[in-house]
């Protein structure tokens, strides 16, 4: 909490310095291709007050945030019940995730999307990765007068989440930013503290002339979990028993309290560009130019035990000071060739190397198998893309290959879209990957004898076709389909099962084909200053093996009441939110591997939960006080995260987002 302390100080003296030295509201200059031409992508948004900016020549629309994509969009100070839906944690819609008990823990995954363009495969601790934030997280940023957001919520019991944010324009062609979020939570059951921290710095620079420019990121991430491996078993009855003893749920006794679970990473990422023909007036028919990215990224997960568990996790080389880590370091370079054209549109072909270095510092021997430490070796790839605007149409693909090295992998995506008018948009979407598994799937070492494998598995093939329809706010329909070929998971080796050996968890590839279909509603129905907001959500799935489990509905439901008070001078926003699943066989967490497996002993869900919230705007501050699961009490305490991870109790909690523009 030190750094958090010292980095909100350091970005409230960042805006008063930088107040004395503002430049003016407007700038002349183009910033590059940044400004969107999706249009059917980015909607517009109604100005906000401005009466908190002291430079009254400001507009809202001027403070822009600037995507990886290079999608923009502007500061948005409203208060919509979206900013009620993002007001969390991850501080995104979480609509699909499951949280658990204490903030700063994994999250069960409700609904999954296989849309997928990377070619490499992925770091393993997937549970431990909903915050870390890779590089399509981070935007950068391009303001008339220095800009500072202040985010604080209440954590559970010890502790609170803060994210303080600071961004500036020193000139009219550079900007930086700088951001921390820290969370140190206790949490309510035992052993079970968070303490998480996330370092960002951007900065962008185009010369005056526009030919050069120039984006570069610097992110640090250290994010701390200790571990319990649930309830037991006898404590899972004693929860839903909803015995008033058991209510404080510091007595009821979890599997471990000797352990915790560390992911950390930093990552430089530069990406840069020369146009070579730029177009100079709206005559011009041809750009060209050519550009530079290089990501450098560090990271590694460890888990630290101090004495076995052979009783959870089975038997262990030693008896104490258990310690698996994993480690991985990556160099991207991709040289990219641009052209654009009135007549063909937006081309690109790029080429692209990747550098990896994945493994242990030991080797392992199983059996008779000497068990390798590293997987390394370089990729090259090739790839392009494709853009074209034709009035109301829009037209966009991209594919990559890998053309050389250990891992083969390919991906196709094309998209159509057609805005029809102001309130009809469609769009329609087909995709292809083919990709290895994730890294831990490849290779695992471990201080217990279960968790050590080395595996030859094939390519994971998807193919997905997607379509989307919205009408206004009253209807916004998405429906894909997706053929999942050769899914890798993990699972219980039921064979290896025994009083020694309680769970033996290891990755398996599935045989047969997997069918998935999600249905997507989104709607909001408004009858004078009352409104209805529903998102639900049907799944389908065909799996002959249940290897791949997902609940068939979905729902979240807002029904709420919104209107100014005291002459404008409020903004009041009050309601409730229900949401419901229904049951299906759960994914179990392993906290060793963090990752969920497939369970299919017990089923899960089909309880409801109900949050009723007030939330405020007063000038540029949002205030959100919330009741979470108010209904805890008296709709039986089933809810559960994860077989042995129960859910949250009711709680009230309080936050705020607080921008100051000078």
């Amino acid at each position: 909490m030190k750094r958090l302390i010292f980095t909100s100080i350091l970005l409230c003296f960042l805006n008063v310095l930088f107040a004395q030295t503002r430049q003016p509201s407007r700038f002349s200059q183009d910033f590059g291709n940044t400004i969107s031409q999706d249009s059917l992508r980015n909607s517009s948004r109604k100005s906000t007050s401005i009466k908190k900016i002291k430079n009254t020549d400001a507009k809202i629309e001027d403070y822009l945030i600037i995507s990886h994509l290079n999608d923009t969009t502007f500061v948005d100070t409203t208060l919509t019940i979206q900013k009620d839906y993002n007001f969390n944690y991850l501080r995104r819609d979480n609509f699909g995730l499951m949280p658990f008990s204490n903030l700063g823990q994994t999250y069960n995954t409700l609904t999954f999307d296989f849309e997928n363009t990377i070619l490499m495969p992925s770091f393993g601790a997937r549970a431990r990765h909903f915050n870390y934030m890779e590089i399509e997280d981070i935007n950068y940023y391009r303001v008339p007068t220095p800009l500072t957001e202040l985010f604080f919520k209440t954590a559970f019991e010890q502790g609170q989440l803060a994210d303080s944010f600071f961004t500036v324009n020193t000139s009219p062609q550079f900007n930086f930013s700088i951001a921390y979020k820290g969370l140190r939570s206790l949490g309510n059951y035992q052993h079970l503290l968070t303490s998480t921290g996330n370092f960002r710095f951007t900065s962008n620079y185009q010369t005056k002339n526009k030919r050069y420019s120039i984006r570069a990121h610097i992110v640090t991430q250290d994010l701390l979990n200790q571990e319990n491996g649930g309830l037991q078993d006898a404590s899972v009855e004693d929860f839903e028993s909803g015995t008033e003893e058991f209510l404080d749920r510091s007595i009821l006794e979890v599997n471990f309290e000797n352990a915790e679970s560390v992911l950390k990473g930093k990552r430089f990422h530069l990406e840069h560009d020369y146009k070579i023909v730029r177009k100079k007036d709206s005559l011009s028919k041809n750009k060209l130019s050519v550009g530079h990215i290089v990501s450098l990224k560090d990271k590694f997960y460890e888990y630290d035990q101090s004495s076995a568990v052979t009783s959870f996790f089975g038997s262990a080389n030693k008896s104490s000071g258990l310690k698996d880590r994993v480690t991985l370091e990556n160099l991207y370079n991709q040289l990219q060739l641009n052209y654009s054209n009135n007549l063909v549109g937006d081309l690109q072909v790029n080429v692209s190397h990747n550098n990896y270095n994945y493994g242990y510092n030991r080797l392992v021997v199983v059996g008779n198998t000497t068990i390798t430490n590293r997987l390394k070796g370089d990729i090259i790839s090739a790839g392009g893309k494709y853009l074209k605007q034709f009035n109301k149409f829009k037209l966009e693909g991209a594919l990559g290959v890998n053309v050389s090295g250990d891992f083969e992998g390919n991906f196709f995506n094309a998209k159509a879209k057609f805005k029809l008018n102001d309130d009809v948009f469609v769009s329609a979407s087909i995709n292809h990957s083919s990709k290895a598994p994730n890294y831990n799937f490849l290779l695992y070492q471990s201080d217990y004898i279960n968790y050590n494998w080395q595996n030859n598995f094939n390519n994971t093939e998807t193919q997905q076709l997607a379509f989307q329809i919205k009408y206004k706010s009253l209807a916004d329909i998405t429906v894909d389909y997706s053929n999942i070929n050769d899914y890798t998971y993990f699972k219980l080796d039921d064979a290896r099962i025994s009083n020694d050996n309680p769970n033996p968890i290891k990755p398996f590839q599935n045989t047969e084909s997997i069918s998935y279909l999600r249905v997507k509603l989104v709607n909001e129905i408004k009858y004078g200053k009352f409104a209805l907001n529903n998102t639900v959500l049907y799944q389908n799935v065909q799996d002959d093996n249940n290897v791949f489990n997902v609940p068939e509905l979905t729902t979240r439901n807002t029904l709420y009441y919104a209107s100014h008070l005291f002459k404008k001078a409020m903004y009041l926003q009050t309601g409730v939110t229900f949401n419901y699943f229904t049951s299906y066989y759960m994914n179990a967490y392993n906290p060793l591997l963090a990752e969920f497996y497939v369970q299919t002993d017990r089923e899960f869900g089909d309880f409801p939960r109900l949050d009723f919230f007030i939330n405020a705007k007063i000038r540029q501050t949002r205030i959100y006080l919330k009741a979470e699961h108010f209904n805890a009490a008296f709709t039986g305490y089933d809810y559960f995260a994860a077989p042995n991870n129960p859910y949250r109790d009711f709680a009230i909690r309080f936050g705020i987002v607080w921008n100051f523009f000078l």
